[in-house]
């Protein structure tokens, strides 16, 4: 009695473990999420059952953490979505943001360029010699202002001597 009870027991067990077996396989075909409780639910067995069956909770664990295969849906949630999205529409706005600055960048280089060819435009070494030039004028613009005032005060200087000679001049023709 006791040997028959214990094949039955193994029977009904891999009856359940071919169920488990069968719903795996399901779910990975249609694309479901996978977890011990909804697929215990798909086999019609606790979850005890997969919990004492370590090699099946295993395989479950496995096809739950798998990535997204060809043929198997991944199941995502509203909120990834939404987080997705946001994602991307942030990455667009960095993108043309981007590609503004390009296109902004390269009209201007076109534009110097077809200025300099067109001939209207001073060629790059004119340009920086009549900057040269201007700061050479300012030098010497400068420079004369300084001079006049130097000269101000020699001839200030020369007068003072001319007085100081005449004075000295005068007094030493009264004591004569």
């Amino acid at each position: 009695m006791t040997s028959s009870m214990i094949e039955g027991r193994r029977a009904d067990s891999a009856r359940r473990r071919d169920r488990v077996i069968k719903a795996l396989d399901a779910a990975l075909r249609t694309g479901v999420d996978i977890s011990v409780s909804s697929l215990a639910r798909a086999a019609r067995v606790d979850r005890s059952f997969l919990y004492r069956h370590r090699d099946l909770l295993e395989r479950v664990h496995t096809a739950a953490n798998t990535p997204v295969q060809e043929g198997r849906l991944a199941a995502v949630s509203r909120a990834s979505l939404q987080a997705d999205l946001a994602n991307a529409l942030e990455r667009n706005t960095r993108l043309v943001a981007c590609v503004r600055q390009l296109e902004r960048r390269l009209s201007e280089r076109l534009g110097e360029q077809a200025w300099r060819e067109s001939g209207l435009g001073a060629p790059p070494d004119v340009d920086q010699l009549q900057r040269h030039i201007t700061l050479l004028e300012q030098d010497l613009t400068q420079t004369r202002g300084e001079l006049e005032e130097k000269t101000e005060e020699l001839e200030a200087a020369r007068a003072a001597n001319r007085e100081l000679t005449r004075a000295i001049n005068s007094a030493s023709n009264r004591h004569s």
